[in-house]
């Protein structure tokens, strides 16, 4: 028998990702702490949870139009104009398997071999893949701790070339917590106006803003309307993650390229889950769930930051959106893989290192406070307690 041929190149192009290599670690620890995975640690509110069950028992067992339900697309649409100030219709939005899915699949529908497409850096772990998969060329845009690791326009602009065709937004960000301005958005805006470039805008976290910071959408921007490329899921909003729905808005000519894409991969959206997001966007009471959930989280927030403060070699900022906190721990001289492995293994704690979000993110380690009040003070207590054997080494 021959030696089998090779495996595809795009698939070695692809580094796993440093989010879930913590988390298996993570699993193999007794007793452990996770500030890793970023997941909202509410259960689906019971009047969605319900409307799911409902659907099984009203039949809603089989596949959908690839492109979702009619009637969840309307009630996305109407969403995004009365919210976000997105003039869309139905006919603008495709129902996705999650973000991941809506992210890839706008991707795939954007960018050619060769082609290259601008990346926050540190920003999430997604984009890189999309575009290696893509068969782009990642161009990491350096998000600086001192700029509040704001995507710039000016930054933006000047790494655009005449092989640019798509730029990643993300806002509130994910691992930062950074919240652009109006002016970052408008002023990327014109950049992709100006060149003719793509914006896709993972706008994920927008709820989760705080100290009266504002989300904008790029969408709603003028002129944006043919390369603005929106895409947001229900899962941090409603957690609803394992549910699996998310959902891209963008021109009809881009939406129904992509609608193939979705014809030939995953068909559709689970059904039942479509049918309960449904409810959420209809009922009045996810309001109040959605905006407790966000006053926890800010609760959590400085609390994390507070302490993370005093611990020896931490410098944390607060941040302004999503719920993460992306702490300085340069001073403590060692690669933040190896701090975020050496924190699991002598606190039990599982962190994220920020070299998974890109080269810009070493010498960071990214928290998630999507966790109780009691979680948050032992594991940054256990941390402490490693933090000073590991000074008293040095």
């Amino acid at each position: 028998m021959k030696k089998p041929k090779e495996l595809s190149s795009r698939t070695k192009a692809i580094t796993p990702s440093g989010i879930r290599r913590l988390f298996d670690l993570a699993q193999k620890t007794s007793g452990v702490i996770n500030f890793g995975i970023g997941e909202p640690d509410y259960d689906t509110p019971p009047f969605i949870g319900e409307a799911g069950k409902r659907a099984v028992d009203l039949g809603y067992t089989h596949y959908t139009p690839n492109a979702g339900f009619p009637e969840l697309r309307e009630a996305i649409a109407e969403k995004l104009r009365t919210e976000n100030g997105i003039e869309v219709a139905a006919d603008n939005v495709m129902v996705t398997t999650g973000a991941t899915t809506g992210l890839l699949l706008s991707t795939l529908a954007l960018v050619d071999p060769g082609d290259e497409v601008l990346i926050p850096d540190p920003g999430f772990v997604v984009y890189e893949a999309a575009v290696h998969i893509a068969g782009g060329r990642p161009v990491g845009v350096p998000l600086r701790e001192e700029e509040d690791f704001r995507m710039l326009p000016e930054r933006v602009n000047e790494l655009v070339t005449p092989r640019t065709k798509c730029i990643f937004l993300n806002t509130p960000s994910n691992p930062t917590g950074t919240v652009l301005e109006f002016s970052d958005i408008k002023g990327i805006a014109e950049v992709a106006m100006d060149n003719g470039i793509y914006v896709i805008s993972d706008e994920v976290y927008e709820k989760f803003v705080y100290d009266g910071a504002k989300h904008y959408s790029i969408a709603s921007i003028p002129g944006m309307e043919e390369l603005a490329i929106t895409v947001n899921s229900f899962s941090k909003t409603f957690a609803m993650c394992g549910w699996r729905v998310g959902y891209v808005a963008a021109s009809k000519r881009i939406v129904d390229e992509m609608i193939k894409l979705q014809q030939f991969t995953v068909a559709n959206a689970p059904s039942i889950s479509q049918m309960a997001c449904l409810e959420g966007l209809r009922n009045p009471e996810t309001k109040k769930f959605v905006e407790g959930m966000v006053m926890e989280y800010d609760r959590r927030r400085r609390f994390m930051v507070e302490r993370l403060n005093k611990i020896p070699g931490f410098k944390a900022k607060m941040p302004r959106g999503a719920f993460y906190v992306f702490a300085n721990a340069r001073e403590l001289g060692l690669r933040s893989a190896d701090l975020a492995e050496f924190i699991l293994r002598e606190a039990a704690v599982a962190t994220v290192p920020g070299s998974a979000f890109g080269p810009s993110g070493e010498g960071y380690l990214r928290f998630c406070y999507a966790t109780s009040i009691k979680n948050i003070e032992e594991g940054l207590n256990r941390i402490e307690r490693a933090v000073e054997k590991l000074v008293r080494k040095a």
